[in-house]
């Protein structure tokens, strides 16, 4: 099982990979990039875009996490309900019952210049009555910059027990 995982992973990063080596749209110019940030700065600003995530949940502010997608996000989450667009993903948010969250190791690896994979363990924490109070989740997601500004692209989550 452990090998399934580490294979999902791997091909997970070789997409990603792959994916963010495409060439750019035709018509884009290289004109306006913004210069590539310290490795310790870009982690430290996709932790923070991460942590705002995640408070968006626990105070079911849609807009707030809405902010942070990009218009062709797409997620998987460990609920069997198959693939999330942005509109799909964001609505979530209003019914979202998380009161808490832990994150731990966090780690950002930079793709290029503007794509980056995030990946972390998270712990929720839900209401004391709520029939599930503790659910820990591996997450991996992929930051693209766009326009100057760092969206999140995809996101997956696997349950942990």
């Amino acid at each position: 099982m452990r090998i399934l995982s580490g294979c999902s992973c791997a091909g997970l990063l070789m997409c990603c990979l792959a994916w963010s080596q495409q060439p750019a749209a035709a018509g884009a110019s290289n004109k306006g990039k913004s210069p590539a940030q310290s490795p310790a700065a870009l982690t430290e600003m996709l932790k923070s875009n991460v942590t705002t995530e995640w408070d968006a949940f626990k105070k079911r502010d849609k807009q707030a996490y809405s902010d942070l997608l990009a218009d062709d996000f797409a997620a998987v989450e460990d609920d069997n309900e198959g693939m999330r667009n942005k509109t799909k993903a964001a609505a979530e948010v209003e019914r979202s019952n998380v009161s808490n969250y832990h994150l731990f190791a966090l780690t950002v690896i930079p793709l290029d210049s503007n794509a980056a994979l995030v990946t972390y363990e998270i712990t929720l924490e839900f209401p004391p009555k709520a029939v599930v109070r503790f659910k820990r989740v591996l997450v991996s997601e992929i930051w693209v910059r766009r326009n100057g500004q760092w969206k999140e692209r995809y996101y997956q989550e696997t349950h942990v027990r």
